[in-house]
């Protein structure tokens, strides 16, 4: 983890928040290729859930709901963890996990073993960030940040259902920020407490649950295996009986193995029919659906919930190699390019030749309204190729001499670090194809 740390931060991927003020925990600025490579994550599950799909739609909920939402979906009552606090070294530790956790003072051992430990009583820690609405806060309202982005679907099934003229089977998509005050975060990007989440709520008739449940668990794995994962990181973990929720008659994780282990990219739940009742119950609005013979049901959900950010670490961890290349250790990220930040790197040979470089920011020019491209002029070109390959740049297109003759160029391919000669006007219809061709590949 250390080694993706380091090339995140140097690469201009992921910052640590802050840092200029000495940091806060476990917070995290993307940086440019960090937003670009984030942001395509996010467009490629956005296309496989709602644009490739007629049974989708999308939504985008408020970050702060009404305080009766958290209080229906049991988050105000029930959402919490047992914590217990050192007397000695005042940190904080899960009750539940002790046996993983260390003692920050020496000899490191797990809290409660340690010579000095002076453990309190487990007590429960409520995980949601709690403000107030008002301008005076001793008279504001209580509300809290979302801890997930569920129950903002939840809550507008009525409105989706009417103005989007759908019915069960069908599905709501969404992406956005929710917030936990996890008390041990850690370990990069895999556990924050702010983060972004990908969910989507597939509502169907209570008949054929059992059957979506199955169906959208093999499609959540297609989807990662689409985008570059390897099959072999890649595993579906199903929860015993003594591990669902309360509200879950079948769960199943979907776990990528990062360098600290196997761990959970993605959960996909058969929540039954108790989102809806809740709400139900608690707002006295009828959240069901009607037929035009009259039929009513409570529909019951399917939910897949991915983590935008452990997407993103899963796709930079999987693709990070290192080889040797005529003697040479090259760093490489081999980023599927619907995934990577920036499809093509325009590089004139020299960059100080400025007829060289005149070429190529015009090429850079035409081609930037299609695709995210990158002039790259500084340093020699071996040095420009490595950090390209870096930060996963799938081609690389050099503007030699030869060019300002023959209007061509040389398309290096990232992967295989093949060469062709490319005249300069099919340049774009090339990188079409080949996007084309990785994006239709599963």
């Amino acid at each position: 983890m250390d080694t993706i740390v380091s090339l995140g931060r140097r690469r201009g991927f992921v910052f640590p928040s802050s840092e200029i003020y000495g940091g806060l925990g476990s917070a995290y600025d993307y940086a440019h290729y960090g937003v670009l490579m984030k942001n395509n994550v996010k467009a490629a599950w956005l296309r496989a859930m709602v644009q490739e799909r007629e049974d989708v739609v999308a939504l985008d909920s408020a970050l702060m709901l009404h305080p009766r939402v958290w209080e229906a979906s049991g988050h105000v009552g029930g959402f919490s963890d047992p914590m217990i606090d050192c007397r000695v070294c005042k940190h904080r530790f899960r009750a539940d996990d002790l046996e993983n956790a260390a003692c920050p003072q020496k000899p490191s051992k797990p809290p409660g073993q340690g010579p000095n430990c002076d453990l309190t009583e487990a007590r429960d820690f409520n995980l949601m960030f709690e403000t107030t609405i008002g301008p005076v806060k001793e008279s504001g309202t209580t509300v809290y940040l979302r801890p997930e982005t569920a129950q903002g679907i939840f809550i507008n099934f009525k409105n989706v259902l009417q103005i989007a003229r759908r019915k069960p089977p069908f599905g709501i998509a969404q992406v956005g920020k929710s917030f936990r005050n996890e008390i041990t975060p850690g370990n990069f990007l895999f556990r924050t407490r702010e983060f972004e989440q990908m969910e989507m709520e597939f509502f169907v008739p209570p008949d054929q649950a059992d059957e979506w449940f199955r169906y959208w668990v093999d499609e959540r794995a297609a989807w990662y295996h689409r985008y570059g994962i390897k099959p072999d990181n890649l595993r579906v973990r199903v929860h015993e009986a003594s591990e669902l929720s309360h509200y879950s008659s079948a769960t199943s994780d979907l776990e990528y193995l990062y360098p600290i282990g196997w761990a959970e990219l993605e959960g996909i739940a058969n929540r039954g029919d108790y989102d809806l009742k809740q709400h139900t119950e608690f707002s006295g609005t009828k959240l069901e659906y009607v037929s035009q013979d009259g039929e009513r049901y409570v529909p019951h959900v399917i939910e897949p919930a991915a983590g935008a950010d452990r997407a993103f670490l899963a796709f930079l961890c999987d693709a990070y190699d290192e080889e040797e290349v005529a003697g040479r250790e090259r760093v490489v990220l081999r980023l599927h390019p619907a995934i990577a930040p920036v499809k093509a790197a325009i590089l004139p040979l020299l960059g100080n030749d400025a007829a060289q470089g005149e070429r190529a920011a015009a090429l850079a020019a035409e081609l930037r309204g299609h695709f995210q491209v990158e002039l790259d002029t500084s340093g020699a070109i071996g040095r420009r190729y490595r950090r390209q390959d870096e930060i996963g740049t799938p081609w690389a297109i050099t503007i030699d001499h030869e060019s300002l003759e023959d209007d061509a160029v040389t398309v290096r391919d990232r992967d295989s670090l093949e060469q062709v000669r490319v005249p300069i006007a099919g340049v774009r219809q090339l990188l079409d194809e080949r996007l084309h061709d990785a994006s239709v590949r599963r």
